[in-house]
C-alpha cells in the first residue's frame, strides 16, 4: 500500500499543486478554462489518437469486458437512482447524482495515470471504458433529464445525444485513430514526433487543470456528497469487480484496469451537465471535492490490492 501510495501521490500532487495555485490567485478561473480546454481538444485528444492508431479497434472492444463494465455500473446507476427517489428528490436530481455514482474523471485522470502505473497494455481497457462512460452513462443524463421536462422522449432528445456524441474530441479522435490503424499506414515520423510532443502536454496540463477547477468547488451537502462519493469510489469498482470475476470471462489483467478506473473521483464534466441543465450544481461540485480528495487513499489502496 505504501509503495503504491507513493507512486500515486506524484499525480495528486501537481492536482494539489494547481489547487494551491488557483486558492493564491495566480491561476484565475479564466486560465484554468483555457487550460481545460488545450488539454481537452488538443493534448488530451492527440494522445487518444496516438493510443488507437497504434492499437487498432479489434484489439481493444472485448464484448465481455464491455458487458461486465456496463452491468455493473448499471447497477450502481439505479441504485443512486433509488436513493435519490426515495429521498423525494425527483427524476432530475436522481440522474444528475446517478451520474456522479458511475462517471469518473477517465479521461483527464484515469489515461494519464493508468497508462503510467499499470503500463501500456492498460491503455486499450481505459478507453474502452472512457467509450462506455461516453456513450451509455453520458447519454443517459441527457435523456431522463430532458425526458422528464417534456413528458415524453422526443426525435429531438436523441439528435441532441448523437450531435453531442460525434462532436466530443475525445470520441472523434478515438475514432480517427481506430480508422488510420485499419488503414495499415504507419504514422509519418514528424507526424508521430507531433503528437508524442502534444500528448506529453496531456498529463501535467490534466493533473493541473482538475486542481485548478476543484478551488471553484464548494462543499455544501455534505452527507449527500459523502454517499455519492463512496458509491463512485467503492460501491463502482465493486460491482464491476465482481461482474469481471465472477460472472464475465474478463482476463485479469483487463479486470484490474476497469476496477481501478471504477474506482477514480467524481468527473468534472458532471457538473459542467448539472450547471448546463439547472439540477443540483452544489451538490455535484461537493462530490467532486470530496472523492478526489478520498480517491488519493482509495485508489492507491485498490491498485495495491490489484497488484501481483
Amino acid at each position: 500500500m505504501i509503495d503504491v501510495l507513493l507512486q500515486t501521490l506524484p499525480f495528486f500532487a501537481v492536482i494539489g499543486l494547481g489547487y494551491g495555485a488557483a486558492v493564491r490567485g495566480f491561476f484565475p478561473p479564466e486560465a484554468t478554462a483555457y487550460l481545460t480546454r488545450f488539454v481537452f481538444y488538443f493534448a488530451l485528444s492527440a494522445m487518444l489518437f496516438r493510443f488507437s492508431a497504434n492499437l487498432g479497434l479489434s484489439e481493444v472492444v472485448s464484448w465481455p469486458f464491455i458487458w461486465a463494465y456496463a452491468i455493473g455500473g448499471g447497477a450502481v446507476y439505479l441504485l443512486a437512482t433509488a436513493v435519490a427517489l426515495f429521498r423525494k428528490r425527483g427524476l432530475e436530481e436522481a440522474a444528475v447524482e446517478a451520474q456522479c455514482a458511475v462517471i469518473g474523471n477517465t479521461g483527464f485522470l484515469g489515461v494519464p495515470m493508468l497508462a503510467l502505473l499499470m503500463g501500456q497494455e492498460a491503455v486499450g481497457p481505459v478507453m474502452l471504458v472512457l467509450a462506455v462512460d461516453l456513450f451509455l452513462f453520458g447519454s443517459l443524463i441527457v435523456i431522463l433529464i430532458t425526458g422528464s421536462r417534456d413528458g415524453r422522449i422526443s426525435p429531438a432528445v436523441l439528435g441532441t445525444v448523437g450531435k453531442g456524441l460525434i462532436t466530443n474530441p475525445m470520441i472523434v479522435s478515438m475514432a480517427l485513430g481506430f480508422a488510420w490503424a485499419a488503414s495499415g499506414w504507419t504514422l509519418p515520423e514528424p507526424f508521430s514526433r507531433f503528437l508524442d510532443l502534444l500528448a506529453g502536454a496531456s498529463t501535467p496540463g490534466a493533473l493541473f487543470a482538475i486542481g485548478a477547477s476543484l478551488a471553484a468547488k464548494s462543499a455544501e451537502r455534505i452527507s449527500v456528497a459523502a454517499w455519492l462519493s463512496f458509491a463512485k469510489l467503492i460501491l463502482h469498482p465493486l460491482a464491476v469487480g465482481i461482474l469481471a470475476f465472477l460472472v464475465f470471462p474478463v482476463d485479469t489483467f483487463s479486470a484490474s484496469v476497469m476496477i481501478a478506473a471504477a474506482g477514480l473521483p467524481v468527473a468534472g464534466n458532471v457538473y459542467i451537465l448539472a450547471q448546463h441543465y439547472g439540477v443540483a450544481p452544489q451538490r455535484v461540485s461537493a462530490a467532486i471535492l470530496i472523492s478526489t480528495s478520498a480517491s488519493i487513499l482509495t485508489v492507491s489502496a485498490i491498485l495495491a490490492w490489484l497488484s501481483p
